[in-house]
Parts: structure tokens; sequence; C-alpha cells
């Protein structure tokens, strides 16, 4: 988790909109049940009457309600009502028949004041109400329950002595009777109680449908700010893994399959890409709903918070469970998919192979396999989350049920209203959605979080091959001069040395041959040159300087690598050839370079000649001709040091002299060293190295090998005919024939 919120680390400022975003829409969802709950209890149950102060009042009716208020209340009450002639002053909307005689009129919009004077007018008219309904028994009985005065109640007392006979009564109730009483009044003065019901409802439905508007469109804005960061840390960490991954040495290349890189570089990525989108738009925004519906709660009526806290701790302890089975199979799960990959590519690439030697029903029994395990352990984790969305919705089911059971019972005593218990249930419907949300999340989290580690290892691997620090950009090759001095090499984590005290010197002029048997360390010596690897002991110097004290980019710029295995790039013959250079070549030289390697005869017989398309890894030419492309390249690139790698093992031995002999008259000024497994190949080289198990067996030309190396003795008889060798090694001896 913490891994994938380091990866957005980059994107706080968007990260921040977003959440302010989301603020903004939890605040207007949680309103929503806010104004329905005003839609049941003031719009329906109280005609549109908001609160328990009139806006405009009978003068007589007035009067009463003052006589039980206190001086500083009635100072109140005074000061907001104006006192009017008649209701037509008014802008109450009224019937044809309408009250004669003088209102009072609210004056004020503040809604504090508002308040405040809905506080003071609650009792008074409550005790209106009830004194205007009671029988002469009814106020006897009031009178004795008072222990203020055996004579007539003053209204203060009568006010004193209700407090005590309705001391249990909540506000609520105060306040339905208080709206009550104005309703009967409104009615009594010829106001049309539907017009203000209507205008309420008109009202609060558009605020509502407002408040949806705004959720839609904070809704969208957050799709997009969410994709959109999504897409650019994607964006991110695949270019971020392609320039790791490119810088790597062969040590780390063999520290990371190629299977599992492209998995990462793509499964991976995706993964997070999409989890960082939802943690946007999802789980950032559930702890908001979440709180948010807890204040609200809070606020409508706490004494049912516990059905939520119980219903809270089951979700929890759910998920709890179900990501304690779920998360250890995440992991394992993207190391069977990098399973999978590696023997998808291994057949695909070996494909000519299997069918030679007829493995295709080995080959699919090996591809099943790896599938069936991906398959089984995904559909493991698969069906252990199915289990959430419906236990989810058993719990939030169960909560409603326990929500109405409990508020039926308050709504009985007048403790809660039907709106109240409507929004009671929207907001719990709420706060378990945003558990849920989490919950979702909670899918695709742990896989994610996996992938992150995956990247994320990528991304810490540190190059044991990199520039030093404050070296010379500026030092570049001149001349080509290479020269191993006593180099050791061996791989990490191995034991023991794969090359050792390795002493040459190649000069520019000059064809240095290295020869040897399988697995003498031919190829991992060369491999040391453009730093493939770094030596373990010793060190390597071009014209004298250790190839360490020069950059990466101008060392390896100065050298034409052919690899044992041609390598050609989609594209064209032309920017295969070109593939080193980044000014622009003139045809003229690219047929050239062609010409050199040998490459020109069946470039010309295509029929879009140098245009012609070269398919994804050169698999519409021949062993041959992507080495005749290779040595081109390098060709083209005109460096000061050539290395090539066995490049002339796919070529026939006419092309294979021709092309030596077009290199040794157009490279004449690089340093040439080539690694072969054929004499026939190097027996014109200036110097011949031989290696016999990473040692150097013996070192000169030919013929000075003939006379000296057993090894090279060895090596010859076995590729040439016994009367060939016989005579190499009578012209090593100085004599022309047996």
């Amino acid at each position: 988790m913490f891994k994938i919120l380091k990866f957005m680390k980059k994107y706080w400022v968007w990260i921040l909109v977003t959440i302010a975003l989301l603020v903004v829409q939890a605040y207007s969802e949680l309103t929503l049940p806010e104004y329905t709950s005003n839609i049941v209890d003031t719009g329906i149950m109280q005609k549109g009457i908001e609160n328990s102060t009139p806006k405009v009042l009978g003068y007589e009716s007035m009067n009463q309600a003052l006589n039980f208020m206190t001086e500083d209340e009635k100072s109140t009450v005074l000061n907001n009502y104006e006192l009017k002639d008649s209701i037509k002053d008014t802008e109450m909307p009224l019937k044809d028949d309408v009250m004669e005689g003088k209102v009072y009129q609210l004056v004020t919009e503040d809604k504090e004041k508002i308040e405040e004077l809905s506080n003071i007018f609650g009792f008074p008219l409550l005790i209106v109400n009830q004194v205007s309904q009671m029988t002469e028994e009814e106020m006897a009985q009031l009178q004795q329950s008072s222990s203020l005065s055996e004579e007539q109640l003053t209204p203060l007392e009568m006010r004193q002595a209700a407090e005590a006979q309705y001391s249990q009564i909540t506000d609520i109730v105060t306040e339905q009777a208080a709206k009550k009483y104005i309703l009967s009044e409104y009615e009594s003065m010829g106001i049309k109680i539907d017009t203000i019901q209507r205008n309420y409802m008109i009202k609060t439905g558009l605020m509502m449908l407002g408040l949806a508007l705004v959720v839609m469109a904070v809704s969208i804005a957050v799709c997009y700010i969410g994709a959109k960061v999504g897409a650019k840390i994607g964006l991110d960490l695949r270019v971020g893994v392609f320039k790791k991954v490119i810088n790597f040495s062969n040590a780390e290349m063999d520290k990371f399959s190629t299977a599992s890189l492209i998995t990462r570089s793509t499964n991976d990525i995706q993964q997070i890409q999409m989890v960082c989108t939802m943690l946007l738009r999802i789980v950032a925004y559930a702890p908001i709903l979440g709180i948010g519906g807890i204040v609200k709660i809070l606020n409508t009526n706490s004494s049912m918070t516990w059905i939520l806290a119980v219903a809270v701790a089951v979700i929890m302890v759910f998920v709890g469970i179900l990501m304690l089975i779920a998360f250890p199979k995440f992991k394992v799960m993207q190391k069977k998919v990098d399973r999978l990959n590696l023997v998808a590519r291994e057949t695909l690439t070996g494909l000519s192979v299997i069918r030679a030697f007829s493995r295709e029903k080995h080959e699919e029994e090996r591809f099943d396999d790896a599938n069936t395990d991906l398959t089984k352990t995904m559909l493991f984790t698969n069906r252990v989350m199915t289990f959430m969305m419906p236990v989810m919705m058993i719990i939030m089911n169960a909560l409603s049920i326990l929500i109405i059971w409990v508020s039926a019972k308050q709504i009985d005593l007048g403790n809660l209203q039907v709106g109240t218990m409507t929004a009671f249930i929207q907001y719990s419907m709420q706060i378990i959605m945003s558990f849920l949300m989490i919950t979702m999340i909670a899918i695709f989290l742990p896989r994610a979080s996996v992938s992150a580690e995956r990247i994320d290892e990528i991304l810490t691997t540190e190059e044991t091959v990199k520039d030093k620090e404050n070296l010379d950009k500026n030092l570049k090759i001149t001349k080509g001069v290479v020269k191993f001095e006593n180099v050791s090499f061996k791989y990490p984590d191995a034991s023991t040395n794969v090359i050792s005290n390795i002493d040459f010197t190649a000069m520019p002029g000059q064809t240095t041959a290295i020869i040897g048997s399988t697995g003498s360390g031919k190829s991992t010596l060369i491999n040391l040159i453009p730093r493939f690897y770094d030596v373990t002991e010793g060190k390597i110097t071009i014209d004298g300087v250790d190839i360490k004290d020069y950059s990466q980019h101008n060392l390896r710029e100065q050298l034409g690598y052919v690899p044992q295995k041609g390598i050609l790039f989609s594209g064209d013959i032309t920017s295969n050839i070109t593939f080193g250079r980044d000014d622009e070549v003139p045809q003229e030289q690219i047929e050239n370079y062609a010409k050199i390697a040998q490459a020109s005869d069946f470039i010309e017989e295509m029929t879009d000649k140098y245009e012609s398309t070269i398919a994804q890894g050169g698999t519409n030419v021949s062993g041959g001709q992507k080495q005749r492309l290779s040595i081109a390249r390098a060709i083209a690139k005109n460096p000061k040091v050539f290395i090539f790698d066995d490049s002339f093992s796919a070529l026939d031995y006419k092309t294979d002299v021709t092309l030596r002999k077009a290199l040794s008259e157009n490279v004449s000024d690089s340093t040439v060293i080539i690694v072969a497994q054929r004499i026939v190949t190097i027996m014109g080289a200036d110097e011949i190295i031989v290696l016999d198990e990473g040692n150097v067996a013996g070192k000169g030309t030919h013929y000075e090998l003939l006379r000296e190396c057993d090894v090279y003795q060895q090596i010859v008889k076995s590729q040439l005919s016994e009367k060939e060798y016989e005579l190499q090694l009578a012209q090593a001896n100085g004599r022309e024939e047996i």
C-alpha cells in the first residue's frame, strides 16, 4: 500500500484537489437525506410549517402567547414582529374569505433569530393550544396539581404548572404541538395552507435537484482526475521501468527473467494504474462519507448509534477474515503469471525446434499445467471474494430492519419522527456503503500491492555497472588501443572465476582473435569491454584510460559490437543498418556498408530493396542474412573498436573470406577483436589469444601457436583434415611441403 502511495506522491496537488471535490460531494450527498426528512416531517406532516416561529399571528393569539412568556422573551418577540392592521397587509397567500382584525407579522430573516424565536414560542403555543381545548374539569385538575396557589392561576404560574406536568414531553412533541397550533391559526385567518405546502415542497425539491447536480458534476470531475492521474502514474512507471531496465547490466538481467520483466512492465503496472484510479475515486471518498455520515447520525439521533456500531464491527471482522485468507494468494498469483508468460514465450520462440522434435503435445501439456495452476489460484481468490457482496447486502438489509424496529417504538413515544427515521436509515446506508467501497477495493488492493512491490524492486535495484561520480564526460576514445591488465572475472554469487589473469593488447589496424573450447570464457571476456559486466580484478584500458573512467555512453559510442546471434529490429533494412547513427546517412553510404558486409546481393534481390520490411526479431530473413546486416550496422557506426562475437558462424566459407577481406580494407584504422570457433576465420589474425578453462593457454600468430601451443594444435587438428593439418604444421615449421 505504501509503495502505491509513493508512486502517487508526485501528483499530490491533484490529490488535494480531488479530496476537496470529494468533500463537496460527500457534503452534498449527506445533505440529501436531511431534505428527504424535511419533506416527510415538514412538507407532508406539517404542511410546510418549518418551525415554531409563526410568520403571522392574530392579535389575540399573540397576546395569549405573550402571557406565557418572561419579560425578556416578550421583548425579543415584540422586537421581531410588526403589528399590521389586517392580514391583507402581509405577503401571505390568502383565500377569498379572510379574517378581519390586526395581526402580527415576522419582520426578521435572520436564521439564528428565527431559531431563537422558535425556542421561545414552542412551549407558550403548546400551552395556548392545550388551554383552548381544556374543559373546566381539566383546568381544575391542573390547578390542583399546582402547589403555587389555591386561587386562579396566573399565566406564568400556569406555565410553571404545565412545565411540571409535561416535564417528560420531548422537544419534538412540543414543536409538533406548536406547529399544529400555527396551522390552525393560519386556517382561521384565511391563509392558503396548500400554497405554503406546495411552495415548501418546490423549494426543497429544487434544493435537492441542485445538490444532485453538484454531486453529478463533482463525480464527473473526480472520475476524470482519477483516470488522468492513474494514466500518468502508469505512464511514469512504464517509462521508469524501461529506463531502468535499459541501463541494467547483464548481472541485473540475469536476476530478473525476461518473462518476469515483461509481466512487471505490463500486467503489474496495469494493476497499479487501476488501483490508483480507484484510490482517488473510491477509497479517498469512503472515509469522508463515513465520517460525515457518523456526524450526521449523532446530530440526528444518537440513541440508535449502537446499531451502526454493531454493523460496522461485523463488517470489519468479516473483511479481515477474507483478507487473511486471500492476501497470500495474490502474491502467488503474480508469480504464476510470470510462469505462464515464461512458458508461452519459450514455446513461441522455440516453435520450430518443438515441431522438429514433435514435442507439440508435451508443450501443450506444459502450458496447460501453468495455465491450470494460475486458473486455480485465481478461482480460489475470486470465490473467497464472492462472499463479500452477498454478506454486505445481508448486513445492510438487516441494519435497515433493525433501525425500523427500534424506531417504531421511538415514534410511538413521540421521541422520533418518521422523516428522521428515514434520514437515519439513509445515513446508515451511506456509512455502510463507505465500508462497502473499501471492501470492493480490497479485492484489487492486495494484488496491486504485490505488483507495486515488484515494480519497486526494479526501480530500487542498484546497477552493478554505473558511471563514476564526477567523471569527465568529455573524455572520449580517440585511437582504440584495448589493453587487458591481469583481468579476472566471476559472475555475481559465483565462487570461482570464469576467466583469470588475462593480459593482452589489441592495437588499431590489427586483428586480435580469441579462440577456445566451449565454456572457456571467450564471450565473457569480450562482454567486459562494453561493460556488460565489470571486471572482478585487474582492469581494462582503452587508449591508456580505464574503461570505468569513460561514461558508458562515450565508451559504447566508439564500440562496434556484433553479437553471436544476429538481432534485428522491426522496421526496414535501412533503419537496421543505420541503427547506431543519429545523423542522416546518405543512401550511397548505406549501400556501401551493406556491400562491405556482403549483404548487398540479397538486399538487391528483394522487391523493395533497402526499404524492405524486417519483421520483429528478423524472422523473415535467414541466420546468415541477420549476421551480415548486424555487421553492416556495426560498420555504419564507424567505431574505433570492432567486437565480433563469433559473428561469422552462420556464413559459408566463401562469404566469410570475402567479408573479412572487405573488412581489412575498409576498417584498417580500427581495432578488430574477433571471437571465433572456426580456425579459418582467425588464421590471418595479427594475434590469436587461446583460452582454456578461463586462462590464457597461448598468444601469437597462427603459425607461432601451431609450433608452441598444445591447446591450439588440438583445436586445429579437430577442424582440419589430417593432410591439411600436416601442411599447416609444416608451414609453421618453415617447410612448404611434407
